[in-house]
């Protein structure tokens, strides 16, 4: 018989509904039987004691909420009955004691990469062309669809073309504007007949709002973010059009691209409107210097590489109350496993880390590392309370109508995505990754805005566990996404990779999923298979405005 219903830790006094329950089910709970007082929908939790008010609410053994009315066994715990609550935290003791996963299937399994003269390496080969202000957006753009389009990285038919005929056709004719039939086929992810550099994967731009007014520190933080970009292993080389009088300089880029490589000898165009004058002149000139930089970057082939090369992106949006006991924890498993064998994983979304703060605190490697992460976790807090807001606002309509009805519920399963390994770094936004092992991030919960800064801070593949669905993508890095539940991975095929409802259903330990979901990293990073946010065209990118984002 399948199990109905799940208590995550011991210590839990609520339960996660594993299919939907109806009000008068017996629902066994350890030794007991419990009549449910409520129809408790798939993925809500119901109570499994009486609640007095101002009880606390104990998921995944840590404190997630507060009863503000009496709740009673059996009931559904909603946000009419609970209120938001996590725990204090602080610099304690270190807690880096863990059990590594054998890893011996995986000890010498290689990738195909591309090798950098700084030594990293890449799982993609991407010319950027990357705007220093807004400013430059329409120029960056012009530059983007010439050379796609001419290089042969344009499929030249939408596949949408055929529609957009029928409809014109139909309102030519006066026929009735009933709902044409007419099939639509996703584009081809490989093959281009018509490309001229093999080896290169594609020319991307990073169009953005920023880099002329905001402070100071907000140029200065751009440009870091930009620099990581043009640095990064998946990245060949970039043309940088500068308009000229913005805050955001080109010194201050040539800056941030030395702190991140002091070696740096990627072919790098940078050009100033202002001096070049006429526009034709810019595009002509940026134009020329591109293509000879693609001369260049196709001379980079793949070559084997150790598996410790990797530097994987743990991230997760559009979460339900599934993404805590599927998706992330197979992919937290899938973490120790490349942390065992000497590679990096970035775990970000501060916000959504909120009330295992002592936990990961305790995690890190020693008591400087701890106090970096209590010291950004307390300031990003503050300025978001300062602007009427703070971590508790954080879960989203569709989080809490599909179980996470507190920002402690969310957070407690979003950090599973890290595993269990020990914190062996702590970096603020737009840091480089430095160091092997779990490195946590300073990024807004947002999922594209932190996928930007993961990728920024070096991570050429990034998992994207999600229960709702999205879309999202990066321009340089493959964004697998993995489902927590299979209705999803069977509804919205053309955008989800992998399912982890397996693990709901009881056809797949977690262990097993994490390693399906190491299996298919590895063929991503290989160009053997290409992620599904990649061959959707969804280049998403949206750098993080310091305290507007949760």
């Amino acid at each position: 018989m399948a199990i109905r219903s799940l208590r995550i830790h011991p210590h839990d006094n609520v339960e996660v509904a594993l299919t939907d329950l109806s009000v008068g089910e017996l629902i066994g709970t350890g030794s007991t039987r419990i009549t449910l007082m409520d129809d408790v929908p798939a993925k809500h939790k119901y109570a499994i004691q009486d609640f007095e008010v101002g009880t606390d609410i104990i998921m995944y053994g840590v404190l997630v909420g507060t009863a503000v009315v009496p709740i009673r066994k059996g009931e559904l715990i909603s946000t009419s009955n609970i209120r938001h609550a996590s725990g204090e935290y602080r610099v304690s003791q270190r807690k880096t004691d863990w059990t590594r996963p054998d890893v011996s299937k995986w000890k010498d399994r290689t990738f195909l990469g591309y090798h950098r003269a700084d030594g990293s390496v890449g799982t993609k080969n991407y010319w950027l062309l990357i705007p220093l202000v807004f400013c430059e957006n329409k120029n960056v753009s012009i530059i983007h669809e010439t050379l796609v389009k001419e290089l042969g990285y344009q499929h030249e038919v939408s596949p949408y073309s055929g529609l957009v005929r029928a409809l014109k056709r139909q309102h030519r004719s006066g026929e009735p504007g009933d709902v044409i039939s007419s099939s639509v086929d996703p584009p081809a992810p490989t093959g281009l007949p018509d490309k001229l550099f093999e080896h290169v994967d594609g020319i991307k731009l990073l169009t953005h709002t920023l880099g002329c007014g905001g402070t100071k520190d907000d140029a200065k933080t751009l440009c870091g973010l930009l620099a990581g970009y043009v640095t990064h292993p998946n990245v060949a080389g970039a043309t940088v059009l500068s308009l000229g009088c913005q805050n955001a300089q080109i010194p201050l880029l040539e800056a941030e691209i030395a702190r991140r490589d002091a070696k740096f000898t990627k072919p790098l165009y940078l050009l100033e409107q202002q001096r070049v004058g006429n526009e034709a002149d810019l595009l002509h000139e940026a134009i020329t210097k591109t293509f000879d930089g693609l001369v260049m970057a196709n001379q980079c082939k793949r070559q084997p590489a150790p598996i410790d090369q990797l530097c994987l992106g743990l991230e997760c949006g559009g979460s339900d109350g599934f993404s805590g006991i599927s998706a992330n924890p197979a992919l937290g498993y899938a973490s120790d496993i490349l942390v065992t064998l000497g590679a990096s994983v970035v775990l970000s979304e501060f916000p959504e880390l909120c009330g295992v703060e002592q936990e990961l605190s305790d995690r890190c490697v020693d008591e400087e590392t701890a106090k970096r992460f209590v010291n950004l976790m307390k300031t990003y807090q503050h300025r978001a309370e300062a602007v009427g807001s703070g971590f508790d606002s954080n879960p989203s309509a569709g989080n809490i109508r599909d179980g996470l009805i507190t920002d402690a519920i969310k957070s407690a399963g979003a950090a599973k995505k890290g595993g269990t390994s020990p914190v062996a770094d702590v970096l603020d936004y737009p840091e480089k990754v430095a160091k092997p092992g779990l490195t946590l991030l300073c990024t807004p919960g947002s999922d594209i805005e932190s996928t930007t800064a993961e990728v920024g801070s070096g991570a050429t593949v990034v998992v994207f566990t999600t229960g709702l669905g999205t879309p999202t993508g990066n321009p340089i890095t493959p964004v697998v996404k993995v489902s927590t539940n299979t209705l999803l991975y069977e509804k919205m095929e053309d955008i989800i990779d992998l399912d982890a409802g397996t693990i709901i259903r009881g056809e797949e330990s977690i262990e097993e999923a994490g390693e399906r979901i190491l299996e298919h990293v590895i063929r991503v990073a290989s160009g053997e298979v290409i992620a599904k946010a990649e061959v959707g065209g969804h280049d998403d990118f949206i750098p993080w405005k310091r305290g507007i984002s949760l």
